[in-house]
């Protein structure tokens, strides 16, 4: 029986546009995201870097862009968070521990709480027992670092858990590590659908 859910954060539960993202860089001179980048970004999100750190170590692969422009490149990434998602978390919430474990970063937490506005974003977080963001931590998933970070600290039996992200990577690492998973395939499955896909079984 499950008695914890512990759900990734972004194509989730917030809607991401990645398409808008390359569009926007690609505007600023920047047409691939190589390894390079690929690192910066792994250290913006376990807080080995700060938001300016990461900024100005895109600059040199944009043409002459501004940090300012990079930053509301990076942002675009961003889309919408549905509300029928957060009272379907609400409902869910009276019947399970409930945990957000997150691989993001400073920048695009802050634009998501800027455009939800406070009492949106503060209902989502009392929904869950405890919110572990990866640049908090210093941990991110599929990293075994991540999921054992969140189990140590909650008593959580992974056997008694599901885990639910987009990302087969991050569910693959969870299911060696004994949890339930639910690897979500965005634009085809809806967390709010997680009963009728009998994912787990109503109470």
């Amino acid at each position: 029986m499950v008695n914890a859910i512990i759900f990734d954060f972004g194509d989730v539960f917030l809607n991401k546009d990645g398409d808008a993202k390359r569009k926007a860089f690609a505007d600023l001179g920047l047409t691939q995201w190589n390894d390079t980048l690929e690192k910066l970004e792994g250290k913006l999100e376990t807080g080995k870097i700060d938001e300016e750190g990461f900024l100005r170590g895109i600059q040199p692969h944009t043409d002459n862009a501004s940090l300012q422009q990079i930053k509301d490149a990076w942002n675009l990434g961003i889309a919408d968070f549905p509300l029928y998602r957060l009272e379907f978390l609400q409902k869910l919430a009276a019947n399970y521990r409930l945990f957000l474990l997150s691989n993001t970063d400073p920048i695009h937490m802050e634009k998501f709480e800027q455009e939800a506005g406070a009492s949106f974003y503060s209902d989502f977080y009392q929904c869950f027992e405890k919110i572990y963001f990866s640049h908090e931590i210093g941990y991110r998933k599929p990293h075994a670092e991540a999921f054992n970070y969140l189990t140590n600290n909650h008593d959580i039996q992974p056997k008694r858990a599901l885990f639910v992200d987009d990302k087969k990577f991050n569910t693959d690492a969870a299911e060696m590590l004994g949890f339930r998973v639910w690897n979500l395939q965005v634009g085809e499955d809806d967390v709010v659908d997680m009963f009728e896909k009998k994912i787990i079984d109503p109470d």
